[in-house]
């Protein structure tokens, strides 16, 4: 069909979508520069923002990078050109959905129908681990398959001709105007008549949450107080209230309350609480009378669904609000249903508490082959991890679909998906690698523990070894402290032993809960972060579960150093490690020998080597002044420079990896001089 009757075929399709209140995908594929034009010629037949997420600026348009459309959080839109012809950011592509209002079209740019599946997708850099850009055939076949069986999408191929469907009679669609609908009626009566406590509100996009808060604000009589993840994030709630509310950062907030200093406000108000880490949460929540946090029951930014389970279950008492019908756009919105679909958005149904007599439940293990067989495991599987891990995102569903190396066990129970266990494969990696990251000198993609014990812990047997990490376990609710896990666990041991692998090895936020629940299934900490991680608000731990004989003396060592450095740990870390090790730090071991050796003659970090440090120090008489200052006396990198007259933080390190040198060269000069060599040159059978 020629482009400009075709093009002029699309008007009475917009004006029957602003009459119903819909959005509409409308994909253009093809070779790059037709994909343009094509878009071009149909934005002048329409009147709009005609906003574009792409990464080629576009001349006279507002132009948005993918990983820049959460800036624009809270704006609305009429139409958009979504640009993928080099890469699809699925997680921008629902944040962008979500700012086009009703009437809008949504123009996708693609590459050729036939090829897109076979090509590099450059988005695939962000998480897949790998040095280049990868094909993503699940993935993209996927989505391919949800277009062509979905009848409201227009399908415009660069050869094939297009056919252009109207949507299905409806009722004329009406934008509220100002006044609150039923739904948003019925709880803001409720939140005026609150005395005290805690409100969650959760409701997919375009519900009208920040709008109902913003009413809260502008009718309730005394001071609220407004707080999100960031300040764009909280904006459109803030218009919403006229700017009645005042701002607060989560970190700033809390440190105010917690200095003392009055807290003049009635409500608490927490745009996407899902976003802040759950420690501070818990800490702002005791402040104030009344707490209102809203959050996103799915989307882009993570899942409000799994923040009630998790979050919200730790509370003594909260009330659970919901809004289920759309403002901004009509129900059954096209757009909205169609990525609902393809992302695996709709919250599925709850499955019933285990019976007192419970069929025998059966574990399999698989890879990313077996979600072409059974797509319905998929969808189950994907759902339960949202529902369980509260900041599942889209990039999660392309990792499980197209990220080599990931394999994943289930547990069921007459056919019903019980837990999930998502892991990926590491280690592997030739030893002269291995000791080239140990070194700090190479951090090549991937390898989450296998590397961290490495550059981190000092031990790069861990890299060649062959290990498989825990990325994510999930249980249904209603099976939960029933040890589903442990027995999940337990089945994928065996079959990683069988396979030959050297360890499993799992990466959380420490909690002592965690910390236990870990333990009792046979792993032991090996490795503590020195920071809280501003994501969780809790320590990143690492443990491993050994599966061989090379498996269990790395094990044995690392969580021997780790006790050894007692000291330096968390008080809450400490507390769960077992008492009986070796802790001596009148002497220095081999793997000391070997961290020390890593700061002095390599590039090892002084964080990754600083209680090694300390056990120097306190054997040397030398002077060693700049270490001193900043291992013993901790004085800041700053201070340490202008006492000592220094060029910068550079100048400061080379001063301590030279008096490391001559530390350990008075210690004992022949290891100084075979640790050196060893930290300089790899040598086979060394490690």
């Amino acid at each position: 069909m020629n482009g400009q009757r075709l093009t002029a075929q699309l008007l009475p399709c917009q004006q029957q979508m602003l009459r119903q209140g819909m959005r509409r995908l409308l994909i253009l594929s093809g070779e790059a520069c037709w994909c343009e034009l094509q878009a071009l010629q149909i934005i002048g037949y329409f009147s709009g923002d005609w906003w574009w997420v792409s990464d080629r600026p576009q001349p006279g348009f507002r132009t948005e990078a993918a990983t820049a459309v959460r800036q624009l959080l809270g704006q609305e839109c009429l139409h958009g050109v979504f640009d993928a012809r080099e890469g699809l950011n699925v997680e921008a592509l629902a944040a962008f959905s979500g700012l086009l209002c009703a009437g809008s079209w949504l123009i996708m740019l693609v590459p050729p129908w036939s090829q897109w599946a076979t090509r590099p997708d450059v988005d695939s850099l962000r998480w897949s681990e790998q040095p280049t850009a990868i094909a993503t055939p699940r993935f993209i076949n996927r989505f391919c398959q949800g277009i062509e069986a979905d009848n409201r999408v227009l399908l415009w191929r660069q050869h094939p001709p297009c056919q252009v469907n109207m949507l299905a009679p409806a009722v004329d669609w009406c934008l509220p105007r100002g006044e609150p609908t039923p739904d948003q009626q019925r709880i803001l009566t409720q939140l005026l008549q609150a005395e005290q406590g805690i409100w969650v509100l959760t409701a997919a996009r375009g519900r009208g949450k920040s709008t109902l808060a913003g009413m809260l604000v502008q009718q309730w009589p005394g001071n609220c107080w407004l707080c999100a993840p960031s300040r764009a994030a909280g904006q459109r709630l803030s218009e919403q209230s006229g700017q009645a509310a005042r701002f607060w950062a989560p970190d700033a907030l809390l440190a105010y309350c917690e200095s003392g200093a009055p807290v003049d406000a009635d409500w608490l108000l927490i745009d996407e609480a899902a976003a802040i880490p759950t420690p501070l949460l818990t800490r702002l929540l005791v402040f104030f009378p009344r707490v209102l946090l809203t959050t996103t029951v799915q989307g882009y930014e993570g899942t409000g669904r799994g923040f009630l389970l998790k979050f919200c279950a730790s509370l003594a008492q909260w009330h659970d609000l919901r809004l289920e019908e759309p403002v901004r756009w009509a129900s059954d919105d096209p757009l909205e249903t169609l990525l609902d679909d393809i992302l695996l958005f709709r919250e599925p149904p709850v499955l019933p508490a285990s019976s007192s007599d419970p069929a025998p439940m059966t574990f399999s293990q698989f890879d990313a082959s077996a979600w072409d067989e059974h797509p319905d495991r998929l969808s189950a599987f994907y759902s339960l991890l949202a529902s369980a891990h509260y900041r599942t995102t889209p990039l999660d569903l392309r990792r499980l679909l197209d990220a080599p190396g990931m394999s994943f066990s289930i547990a069921s129970q007459e056919q019903q998906l019980i837990a999930a266990l998502w892991l990926v494969d590491e280690g592997g990696l030739a030893p002269s690698l291995a000791h080239e990251i140990w070194a700090g000198r190479r951090r090549p993609r991937g390898n989450l523990v296998a590397q961290s014990l490495a550059a981190h812990g000092g031990f790069p047997a861990a890299a060649v070894m062959r290990s498989r990490r825990i990325s994510r376990i999930a249980v249904v609710a209603n099976y939960r402290r029933q040890g589903v896990a442990r027995q999940l666990i337990a089945a994928q041991r065996e079959f990683a032993a069988a396979q030959g692998l050297d360890y499993l090895s799992v990466s959380f936020g420490f909690t002592e809960a965690l910390g236990q629940f870990w333990q009792a299934c046979g792993f032991q900490l090996v490795r503590v972060g020195s920071q809280r991680e501003a994501s969780s608000g809790c320590y990143a731990a690492m443990a491993i579960l050994p599966l061989s004989a090379e498996g269990s003396r790395l094990c044995r060592l690392a969580a021997e150093q780790l006790c050894r450095d007692r000291a330096q740990l968390p008080h809450e870390v400490a507390a769960i490690l077992p008492s009986s090790v070796d802790s001596d730090n009148a002497r220095l071991n081999e793997a000391d020998w070997r961290e020390l050796a890593g700061f002095a003659y390599a590039h090892r970090s002084l964080d990754s080597s600083r209680s090694a440090l300390r056990r120097l120090l306190a054997l040397s008489d030398l002077a060693l002044p700049t270490l001193r200052a900043s291992v013993e006396l901790q004085q800041s990198l700053a201070a340490t420079v202008a006492q000592f007259a220094l060029g910068g933080k550079k100048a400061l390190l080379q001063r301590w990896r030279e008096e490391t040198q001559q530390a350990l060269q008075q210690l004992d000069a022949g290891l100084a001089t075979q640790w050196r060599d060893y930290a300089g040159v790899y040598a086979d059978g060394v490690d």
